[in-house]
């Protein structure tokens, strides 16, 4: 007796090979059978007929690290097909919380039944919140250095790197699968390259992987990505470039020397490839635009320079000569946390601006100010034409670059970027009509390509013995829904969600039943 049948669907592998016809059996959480499975018998049959059966999407750049054990239904990544998250991206992580460790502020304004502050601290937590998909873990470094060093600029010593290194190992021996960094932000912006070659080797010691938000995207990503290519020929290390782009309508032509780079490292023998989500505006903190001193120190001393009349001034003036006026119309604030300012979400800072009665630099001194560095915002500026030419490199697979949201509860009241619920549906949707790559190819990039570079074992594949991560799609209907202007749109069309071999969805609903669990590489 077969646990569960899936039946009459067309099966996309996720090896990028074409699609057959196939019904495919499920035992104890494993593919037991694929093939023509009619005369079987099954305690549970879902029919798939004139829909895909893929292994289940793999989301490579998520920031759902607290948030999961908050919401562990994870409606808006669970909607979208999404089976695994691997989260700890953009050099914030969870754990560990070590020494003057923080949590960005948007994680930290949550209530939380429970402490953590090890990595085998937060697995307990994710396993009693009981998470309906998969979570792979890795360590921020602005969290490790944060930790370690702090958040000021200053000198980092041999001990400092020490200290780092046994902070990581332990990360690492208690199941994360790598390091992540953030060098656009602070403390990952102060630290110098020997500093992260330095913790990679560490990776590399223990077969794990570094992630990459580098240090620039904009005019100096070809200096970024040099840096990201040094790091991992000295130290070995498989790398993954975050979020892949060349920001800024100047900038779009550097992206042919972006993608010669890369293959000419590849070539070379680096093992490095790369994320991209199918958006043509990222999202980030709004205090990102700060100049680099001013991002110093804690939380109290940062907002302390924004309200002293002279540093104020200071900042005012560095943010007027790093954009001209017509950059700021490509700014957009997002997800506000003082009612002082709530009504400014979704504005066009510029519009924000008029409203407060002030120029764009000082509009943004005074938002971040009045809401103690808690703002997102949304910056265009990227183009559709690089954006499909980045997605149709072999070795691009998918990442949200967002939290799981979900449409009631605390983590539906702020203003997400609408990857958050559509990015994956949105991605099929653009394949299907664009035609720009195959289907098949386009499953691979969501399956067994993100499942390889980060050593999923048993997952990314259906495949006899292959672990029952499965996702089913209607490609008459799939598409996101989420826009700018309204960014909790649940997308339409996925069908079913399996995870660990239990149903999670059906027919589009939810069965309330949760089978995810800490995925650690290689096991």
């Amino acid at each position: 007796m077969i646990d569960l049948l899936i039946s009459g669907g067309t099966v996309l592998d996720g090896s990028g090979s074409p699609g057959f016809e196939a019904d495919i059996a499920i035992n104890d959480g494993i593919i037991s059978d694929i093939g023509d499975l009619s005369a079987s018998q099954a305690q549970t049959t879902i029919s798939a007929a004139g829909k895909y059966v893929c292994p289940g999407f793999i989301d490579v750049h998520s920031h759902s690290d607290t948030y999961i054990l908050l919401a562990p239904s994870a409606e808006s990544k669970i909607t979208q097909g999404i089976t695994t998250e691997v989260v700890g991206n953009c050099g914030a992580s969870a754990a560990p919380l070590t020494g003057s460790a923080r949590l960005p502020s948007d994680w930290a304004s949550m209530d939380y039944p429970k402490p953590w502050r090890t990595v085998a601290d937060y697995r307990d937590r994710l396993k009693e919140a009981g998470p309906a998909v998969n979570i792979m873990m890795l360590v921020g470094h602005n969290t490790l250095h944060g930790g370690v060093v702090g958040y000021e600029r200053t000198e980092v010593t041999s001990a400092h790197i020490a200290d780092m290194v046994n902070v990581l190992e332990q990360a690492l021996d208690e199941g994360a699968a790598g390091l992540s960094s953030g060098l656009l932000y602070a403390p990952g912006l102060f630290a110098t390259e020997d500093e992260v070659v330095s913790l990679c080797k560490a990776v590399s010691a223990k077969d794990g992987i570094y992630t990459t938000h580098m240090r620039n995207e904009g005019g100096q990503v070809i200096e970024a990505l040099e840096e990201t290519l040094r790091i991992a020929e000295r130290s070995g290390v498989r790398t993954q470039v975050s979020h892949l782009k060349a920001s800024g309508r100047k900038n779009w032509h550097l992206l042919e020397s972006v993608l010669e780079h890369i293959h000419s490292a590849q070539e070379g023998g680096i093992d490095v490839a790369a994320d991209r989500y199918p958006y043509l505006a990222g999202c980030t903190d709004l205090d990102v635009v700060l100049p680099d001193w001013a991002q110093e120190g804690t939380r109290e001393e940062i907002l302390e320079r924004l309200a002293n009349p002279s540093s104020r001034e200071r900042i005012t003036d560095e943010l007027r000569a790093s954009r001209s006026d017509s950059d700021w119309n490509n700014v957009t604030i997002g997800s506000v946390s003082s009612p002082e300012i709530a009504m400014y979400q979704g504005t066009p800072l510029v519009d924000a601006a008029n409203s407060m009665g002030l120029p764009p630099a000082e509009a943004i001194i005074e938002i971040i100010r009045t809401d103690s560095l808690r703002t997102s915002a949304f910056f265009a500026g990227l183009s559709e034409d690089n954006m499909l030419e980045i997605l149709s490199q072999h070795y691009v697979m998918l990442g949200s670059d967002a939290s799981l949201r979900t449409t009631s509860g605390p983590l539906s009241k702020d203003y997400p970027h609408p990857r958050a619920f559509g990015s994956f549906p949105r991605f099929l949707r653009m394949v299907l009509d664009k035609q720009f790559i195959e289907l098949p190819e386009a499953i691979r990039k969501l399956t067994s390509l993100p499942a390889e570079q980060f050593h999923m074992k048993n997952r990314g594949l259906i495949e006899k013995s292959f672990i029952a991560d499965i996702t089913v799609f209607d490609p008459e209907s799939i598409c996101d829904t989420a826009t700018y202007s309204d960014p909790h749109g649940i997308s339409q069309g996925i069908d079913t969600v399996i995870v660990n071999g239990c149903p999670t969805l059906l027919n589009s609903s939810y069965t309330g039943q949760h089978a995810g669990r800490f995925v650690e590489a290689g096991a």
